[in-house]
Parts: C-alpha cells; sequence; structure tokens
C-alpha cells in the first residue's frame, strides 16, 4: 500500500507531463500533415484517445494523491486543475465555446508542479503514510 501511496505523485507527474508534451506536439502534428498532399483530414484517432487516456490516469493519480497527502490545500488545487483541464479538453472535442489552445498548458503545468510539491513535502514512513 506505501508503494501506491508514494508512487501516486510520481505517476501524476508523469501522466501531467506526458498530456502536456501531447498539447505540444499536436499543433507539429497538424503541420507534419498539412505537408502531406495524400493523408488524412484530420489527427489519427489514436492521437485523440490519448486526450481521454490522461485524464484517466491523472484522476487516479490525484483520488490516491489527495487521500495520502496532509498538505490540506493540495487536495482543493489538484481537484480545481484536473476540473479546468477536463473542462478544456471537453470543449475542445465538444467545441461548445472558445476558448484558446493555450489555455490547456495552465492546468496541466499546475498538476505538474502540485505534484512534485507533494512529493517533496508530504514524506511517507509508514503505511499511514501522509494521513491525519
Amino acid at each position: 500500500m506505501i508503494l501506491i501511496k508514494q508512487k501516486s505523485d510520481i505517476l501524476g507527474t508523469f501522466a501531467s507531463s506526458l498530456c502536456l508534451v501531447h498539447c505540444i506536439a499536436t499543433p507539429f502534428l497538424f503541420l507534419a500533415q498539412a505537408g502531406a498532399a495524400n493523408c488524412c483530414d484530420g489527427p489519427p484517432t489514436w492521437w485523440k484517445f490519448m486526450d481521454y487516456l490522461f485524464l484517466a490516469i491523472s484522476f487516479f493519480a490525484i483520488l490516491w494523491s489527495t487521500k495520502t497527502t496532509t498538505l490540506t490545500f493540495i487536495k482543493p488545487l489538484m481537484w480545481l486543475s484536473y476540473i479546468m483541464l477536463s473542462i478544456v479538453i471537453l470543449n475542445e472535442k465538444l467545441e461548445l465555446f472558445y476558448i484558446p489552445e493555450a489555455v490547456v498548458y495552465i492546468p496541466a503545468v499546475g498538476l505538474i508542479i502540485l505534484h512534485l510539491y507533494n512529493r517533496k513535502f508530504c514524506k511517507c514512513n509508514t503505511d499511514k503514510c501522509c494521513i491525519h
């Protein structure tokens, strides 16, 4: 159990970082596709699915991290960042209203910073890792 508690912040940092790289790489993928006239009209299905995969992994990493931290301000900030990230990604898919695409970087970077902060300052020494 200690392993899951200690690794949830690493998993969250990793998932958020991959999400950020995915968001940064997407415009370059479109540029590469534009150069190939015989190619597809949009990104591959597996590329679009990665958004949902990162959201699912981030959800569980945040769930585990918030269950085990004593840093009270981390819990609402992690969930707020996750909700913001989810809204931006779902809005991008459903095109409900205009949000600049660069906004997705704010909650993604926020999650990375929060997981790293929680990892550094929430020390786990027993099975009751960072619990009140």
